[in-house]
């Protein structure tokens, strides 16, 4: 798995997220309470909404258009809605973060 470097820790706010444009489109990397890094499609699997300007809690995202919760972990709605976004592997290394895009993780049905 070939990974790439898009961004540093001390870019993203704790509990907040930022954005990478990318030939697969949008994707969100998001930073918890705990420094977790995470990364998934920016786009809400409800109606598009932006994942990336959404409230982070726990390991989940709150989409900012209908309070859709998506877990971060897995892409997946939480509680009763249904659907899902594709999930990137992420990692970190010291404060950089890289993403490996070409193993862009979709959702199981």
């Amino acid at each position: 798995m070939t990974f790439i470097e898009v961004a540093s820790i001390d870019d993203i706010p704790v509990r907040g997220a930022r954005c990478v444009k990318t030939a697969f489109g949008r994707i969100a990397i998001f930073r918890t309470a705990s420094d977790e890094i995470f990364a998934m499609e920016d786009r809400c699997p409800h109606k598009g909404g932006p994942l990336s300007q959404g409230i982070v809690h726990g390991s989940s995202v709150t989409c900012p258009l209908h309070n859709w919760v998506i877990s971060l972990e897995t892409g997946k709605a939480q509680g009763a809605d249904e659907g899902a976004v594709a999930t990137i592997p992420v990692k970190r290394e010291g404060n950089r973060i890289l993403i490996a895009l070409a193993s862009l993780q979709r959702p199981a049905a």
